[in-house]
């Protein structure tokens, strides 16, 4: 385990940013849906409760992680992004989870642009995996968005998914010269 912080990174109109306690009303909301199923949900409060606790465990041990996703305009905590890893797993993975009410405004595309940005230039993770549900049409469609590939058939959580490559991003220096990371 190493010392470790959560970096906090900005964007036009987002703030990607630590867990906070104040999260888990939201994520208890979130994972008690038919629409956390795509995530290992649903799940109890407690459950949402350890996971809010696991986003920090993670960053101590592998260095990188999620953020949650605050929007600008509102102050809103709409969802979350970033790499995770967890054993068994193939590699590090960029995912995403937006909120119900927050879809349609390219949330997730700027935060999953940012967090990939974030995490080839600062944590040495270039070119993740995303799994993705095959009746996940809408995360599919953010995967191409930004650029990934379908790559085969995988398992993730006990269930069967897809795994899509994100290109790997070339730097000069400490700037981005291939992308944007939405600021």
């Amino acid at each position: 385990m190493t010392s470790y912080t959560i970096p906090t990174v900005e964007t036009k109109n987002l703030i990607l940013r630590a867990p906070q306690e104040g999260d888990l009303p939201a994520m208890t909301t979130f994972f008690a849906s038919d629409r956390s199923r795509m995530v290992g949900g649903p799940k109890t409060p407690l459950e949402a409760w350890r996971s809010l606790l696991g986003r920090f465990g993670h960053w101590a041990i592998m260095g990188y992680g999620g953020w949650h996703i605050v929007e600008k305009a509102s102050g809103a905590f709409a969802g979350w992004t970033g790499i995770i890893n967890a054993p068994g797993w193939d590699e590090p993975e960029l995912g995403w989870v937006i909120f119900d009410g927050f879809e349609g405004k390219g949330i997730a595309f700027e935060a999953a642009m940012a967090a990939r940005a974030y995490a080839a230039q600062h944590q040495g993770v270039n070119g993740p995996i995303s799994y993705i549900a095959h009746e996940n049409k809408r995360s599919r469609a953010l995967a191409e968005r930004l650029g990934a590939t379908y790559e085969r058939e995988g398992e993730v959580v006990g269930q069967r998914c897809q795994v899509w490559r994100h290109p790997k991003l070339e730097f000069s220096d400490t700037a981005l010269t291939t992308e944007r990371t939405g600021q």
